[in-house]
């Protein structure tokens, strides 16, 4: 009809962030018109629909988007942009099972971790603000977990040998032995450390390295993933044989609850300033990252594959790091990241 507006309407994008490979889905009208199969496109680069239908489409992120946003183009014609974050690809060739970190300066610490037994040449990376790429600390068996204590000084798990290894100037030296199969790692409030042994053993490490198990849980079949939040609680994920996984609570004193369950292979995760956890996992078929309210209220928040680790940037880098299991990204994000010394 003459005066009509035939072009497709974007009224939101689910979730509404993204890197590439992710599935977003995109709600609306008028996007099959004539049962024709539409175009979205992020940025300029065209993505791959999966789903379509009149309200409702699912399309997957392309390997070389970029940009703020995506539209969807019918014989009608093109809808107006939506907003949606897309990560930027920062360094790839790499190993990481489990989160990277980031130091105060913007530094990014990222793992060549290698198959169990694997020696690999480079152990641990170093990708500086400008995202180049250096070689950190090498003779390292299948690096994991990273944690930074409040001098900044870098500590790395091997699940291998059952060590946690402190870094300094690129030089390694044993921090503590026989933590199982040490995996991931976490700092409280006053520097003592906790490890996780992905056997169901969480260690505590005081700053005088005095030993204690601090609580005991179910084995993971990959590993321990360990982040302090608000309420100075250790939360934990270890993804099992089951695809309805927990995220643990666990108290000062050692007391195991759960926090929340219903995920699928939870592994990395962080807490935001507003005490919101974001959670590497998959929920209801959606994979990437989650985000659990301080009322274990569940959501989407970024959509990816592959997955297993992320960290908040401080300024003036800012936003999220995000780990695949051979690359990082970097993703604007509206909320800083907490931490326990703050």
């Amino acid at each position: 009809m003459a005066g009509v507006d035939q072009r497709p309407q974007i009224e939101r994008v689910t979730p509404a962030a993204a890197i590439a490979g992710g599935e977003v889905a995109i709600h609306g009208r008028g996007f099959a018109p004539n049962h024709h199969r539409p175009q979205v496109t992020f940025g300029e680069s065209p993505g791959i629909v999966l789903v379509a239908s009149d309200d409702f489409l699912v399309a997957t992120v392309p390997k070389e988007a970029a940009g703020k946003s995506l539209s969807v183009r019918t014989a009608g014609g093109e809808s107006d942009p939506a907003a949606v974050e897309l990560g930027v690809p920062i360094a790839d060739n790499l190993h990481p099972v489990a989160s990277p970190a980031v130091d105060v300066e913007g530094n990014i610490y990222a793992t060549f971790s290698g198959r169990r037994g694997e020696k690999v040449p480079i152990s641990l990376y170093k990708i500086n603000r400008q995202f180049e790429v250096k070689p950190l600390v090498s003779e390292l068996m299948n690096a994991t977990g990273l944690a930074l204590d409040s001098n900044h000084t870098l500590y790395v798990s091997s699940r291998y040998e059952g060590v946690v290894y402190q870094v300094q100037n690129g030089t390694k030296k044993i921090y503590a032995e026989g933590m199982g199969v040490a995996t991931g790692l976490a700092f409280d409030a006053d520097d003592n450390l906790y490890v996780g042994d992905r056997s169901g053993t969480i260690f505590k490490i005081g700053r005088d390295r005095q030993i204690f198990v601090f609580a005991t849980l179910e084995p993971s079949v990959s590993a321990y993933h360990l982040a302090f939040g608000p309420d100075s609680h250790l939360y934990v994920t270890g993804p099992t044989t089951s695809s309805h996984d927990c995220v643990y609570r666990v108290s000062g004193t050692g007391q195991v609850d759960v926090f929340y369950r219903g995920l699928g292979r939870p592994q990395g995760l962080a807490f935001d300033s507003e005490g919101n956890l974001l959670v590497v996992a998959s929920l209801k078929g959606c994979r990437g990252v989650v985000r659990l309210s301080p009322r274990a209220e569940a959501e989407p928040a970024i959509s990816g594959q592959h997955l297993v680790g992320l960290a908040f940037a401080p300024q003036p880098l800012g936003g999220l790091v995000l780990a695949t299991g051979n690359a990082l990204f970097h993703l604007n994000w509206p909320t800083a990241g907490f931490s326990v010394r703050t």
